[in-house]
């Protein structure tokens, strides 16, 4: 059922878009001073970095897509000179130039994988080679972007195609616009800015009457907010800017108290998603600062309990590949670039960054200030409990652990994974149990369902099924009921104990990690009603894993998980994905037994003494 206030809003959203894209507007607009007032000086930006090993990687990546090889979601995509900019180049597919709203953008099998097409039009590689620019003052690098710019222009007109089917998708090509004017500055014609003006004016105009108030109201509105309000804030003299501002920063200012949990959780129960999340808020603060940074300062100290040593985090639930600012390198790295910026932006020290974390976006976004910043020292990092997000992080010397007791998302759930009651560990910064990933959305949907389903997880699988039953790409039906039952933390030990209920099956879980002997046992009860039931226990180690005999497997060179003695166990090729769109082979360790219910099953994880 919709509320009132809903069925008006979408009527004035749909009617709104029908006069758009009959007469799309082009106002007589006044020229705008580069670069943008409100954003670093890209000249002092670009003497801070140059010379850097940083900077030189940056000019051979913008040089590789000058040559038509895009990086693009962990991947080089072959586009040439003059990308197809609704093309799947992953499937071929290419969709039309249809009005927006009638283009099937799910339908994998009509136009694609949306993600990949999405991505190249978000124009983020443009981003980095007008950075390029800024750094050299090669004028090859702005013709670039200039040339790109207009072809995509003439490509998807107004409201027209796959690229203006996404509102989020309209808001990230919108801040990369922002990001090119800014840094490109004086190598603009006027007819070039009088142009982008338009476009960039018509890009406020579709979010302002399509933000997801309704349709996701998630990082897709946070995304769009954040778009439309630096739109309003860095360009005042553009039509309705002052009104692009004033309502997309009450969108935020709600929105952060709606979606982030008081211990700090983004909402979605995402650790990817997370990080999104967290970048937006911060960008904003950097832009217009918040009134109160309680909230922002409890979201870094969840990003920080999540990193492992070398800054590295895992994916629990879904990851996209994407990245608000500076998209490129390996993906579960992005963390220390976020910890980074939070720590300069909140003045208080959340992971051990390098100088090379700031260049990745704090620097472009707070000043080259941020190189010489020196934040409060954090605190040690403990074994917590994050209560609303149902995630408890353990920690000792170089081992890290985190025991997800969490809920599924919010309504249904759409980025969640079957993963409740998994378990991650890492011995200083060697994965020992991980995460998969989540490889594709609507790609394939059988490759859908194995990533996010229990037996991709650390968890335990009754009778095939997983925790809840998937209705589509994006939802959840019967989510199960978590709780967390104890946790307890001290200098000898810490205790969690939680469970899952789900499809009349109750699975309780307790670990207990003995800090002297660097052991974590396992003990998981699987209760319901007495017919026999297939159980599966499924373990995904991240290095090369060798059978000891007796149920025991040595895990690279720093643990060894033995399991339940007596019950078959064998090694099988499974998979994980680094990022969207790629995936390689991988092991799991998989328990199988057929019994009557309640069972038992015992687990331990060993450690190498060296690892406390």
């Amino acid at each position: 059922m919709r509320s009132p206030a809903e069925v008006r809003f979408r009527l004035k959203q749909e009617l709104a878009n029908i006069v758009l894209a009959a007469f799309p507007p082009s106002p007589r607009l006044t020229d705008v001073a580069t670069p943008l007032p409100g954003l670093p000086d890209p000249m002092a930006v670009a003497a801070a970095v140059s010379g850097t090993p940083w900077a030189a990687r940056l000019i051979a990546t913008a040089e590789q897509i000058m040559s038509g090889h895009i990086p693009l979601l962990g991947t080089v995509v072959e586009t040439g000179s003059e990308p197809a900019w609704r093309r799947d180049y992953v499937s071929g597919k290419e969709s039309s130039l249809a009005f927006f709203r009638r283009i099937p953008y799910l339908d994998a099998k009509e136009v694609g994988d949306h993600k990949n097409i999405w991505e190249l039009s978000r124009h983020q590689h443009l981003v980095l080679v007008a950075q390029a620019f800024s750094i050299t003052r090669d004028a090859r690098y702005s013709r670039f972007v200039i040339v790109q710019l207009r072809h995509w222009w003439r490509e998807n007109p107004f409201q027209r195609g796959i690229n203006w089917a996404s509102s989020l998708e309209v808001g990230f090509r919108a801040l990369s616009w922002l990001w090119i004017f800014h840094l490109l500055g004086p190598a603009l014609d006027a007819g070039f800015r009088e142009e982008f003006l338009t476009q960039l004016y018509r890009h406020g105009l579709h979010l302002e009457y399509n933000l997801s108030l309704y349709f996701s109201p998630n990082t897709h509105l946070l995304g769009e907010a954040l778009a439309l309000h630096a739109i309003g804030f860095l360009i005042p003299s553009l039509p309705r800017s002052a009104t692009w501002k004033a309502n997309a920063r009450k969108v935020l200012l709600a929105e952060l108290q709606k979606q982030v949990h008081p211990d700090g959780g983004y909402f979605e129960q995402s650790t990817y998603y997370h990080v999104y999340a967290l970048d937006i808020f911060l960008f904003h603060h950097a832009l217009d600062p918040l009134p109160d940074t309680e909230r922002l300062r409890a979201m870094a100290e969840f990003l920080a309990a999540l990193v492992n040593t070398d800054g590295t985090f895992p994916f629990l639930g879904d990851d996209d590949g994407g990245r608000l600012f500076f998209p490129f390198g390996p993906r579960n790295r992005f963390a220390r670039a976020t910890l980074a910026t939070s720590s300069v932006a909140l003045n208080r020290r959340y992971f051990d960054y390098v100088e090379a974390d700031l260049l990745d976006q704090a620097v472009w976004w707070l000043g080259p200030q941020a190189l010489q910043a020196n934040p409060a020292p954090q605190p040690p990092q403990v074994s917590r409990l994050f209560p609303q997000s149902g995630l408890i992080s353990i920690r000792s010397g170089d081992i890290r652990m985190l025991f997800d007791a969490g809920p599924f998302g919010p309504w249904g759930g759409g980025h969640s994974h079957s993963d409740t009651l998994s378990l991650v560990v890492s011995a200083g910064g060697h994965e020992i149990l991980i995460d998969p990933g989540t490889y594709t959305y609507v790609g394939d949907p059988t490759w859908r369902e194995y990533f996010r389903g229990s037996s991709a997880h650390n968890t335990v699988r009754v009778n095939g099924r997983d925790q809840a039953d998937a209705a589509g790409p994006f939802r959840w039906l019967n989510k199960p009921e978590p709780e967390v039952l104890t946790w307890e933390t001290n200098a000898d030990r810490d205790i969690a104990e939680a469970v899952c209920a789900s499809a009349g099956i109750r699975h309780r879980r307790c670990i207990e990690y003995r800090r002297k002997e660097c052991t974590l046992v396992i003990t998981d009860v699987i209760e319901g009603d007495d017919a026999e039931c297939l159980i599966e226990q499924f373990w995904h180690p991240g290095e090369t894993t060798t059978s000891l005999g007796g149920g025991r497997w040595r895990i690279g060179e720093h643990a060894v998980l033995a399991l339940q003695p007596g019950v078959e166990s064998e090694l099988m090729e499974g998979w994980r994905s680094d990022s969207h769109a790629s995936k390689r082979p991988a092991p799991v360790i998989r328990l199988s037994l057929r019994s009557r219910l309640p069972v038992t099953l015992n687990t331990t994880l060993q450690f190498d003494e060296n690892q406390s």
